[in-house]
């Protein structure tokens, strides 16, 4: 990554309020630099630009560290692997567990997971209705509707755990499409550093009370 990138990281994890000691930063960075060298061969991502990736994957991901406790954290639909790397690196306790059906994106996941030493993340090719487990948290960044994203994922949620689902804008449908079993407990407002997007938000979903 170029100083440029390493600032970009600095500065928004900063902004932020995520601090990550050297093995982190340096872990961080490793991966922005293997999904470009990646990217290039294989269109993992339409963010073409190292210095977007820092903020389009990369400090995306971070955002949503604070809602994260696990211990057991699936991302689902995660694609070459985020937020889950991210969210692995930044706490080395949790064991993440990364679902795409992709074969070019798990491949990814597994060699970066490799290159970077991360003994708590596995990754697993298979599609969401096929995948048996049991995680105290799910999250998803663009894999499917609200609803649908809670509807396949909701055997797989053990008893008292939650989702958290990063999304853009909510219309009313959307919202309406949820099972009448799931509640939105809380909203969190993202500001992602180098991100311009219209709206950005973390929603936290559990099961409604019998």
């Amino acid at each position: 990554m170029t100083p440029v990138c390493e600032r970009l990281l600095d500065d928004g994890l900063a902004a932020l309020d995520v601090a990550v000691d050297t093995e982190q930063r340096g872990r961080l960075l490793a991966l922005g630099t293997l999904l470009h060298k990646w990217n290039r061969a294989y269109n993992l991502t339409a963010v073409r630009s190292p210095e977007a990736m820092i903020g389009r994957h990369l400090l995306d991901s971070a955002s949503v560290a604070f809602a994260v406790r696990g211990p057991r954290l699936l991302d689902v639909g995660s694609g070459p692997g985020f937020p889950g790397l991210v969210l692995a690196i930044l706490n080395p306790q949790l064991q993440v567990t990364l679902l795409d059906s992709n074969g070019k994106k798990v491949r990814f996941q597994r060699q970066a997971v490799m290159e970077l030493g991360l003994t708590n993340v596995s990754s697993e090719q298979v599609r969401v209705e096929a995948f048996d487990g049991t995680f105290d948290q799910i999250i998803s960044r663009a894999f499917a509707a609200l609803g649908d994203f809670v509807s396949l994922t909701e055997p797989l949620l053990r008893e008292g755990g939650e989702w958290l689902a990063m999304k853009g804008s909510l219309d009313a449908r959307e919202r309406e499409a949820l099972p009448e079993s799931v509640v939105i407990r809380e909203r969190f407002a993202l500001t992602v550093p180098g991100v311009d997007a219209d709206e950005r938000q973390l929603l936290r979903l559990e099961r409604a009370a019998p």
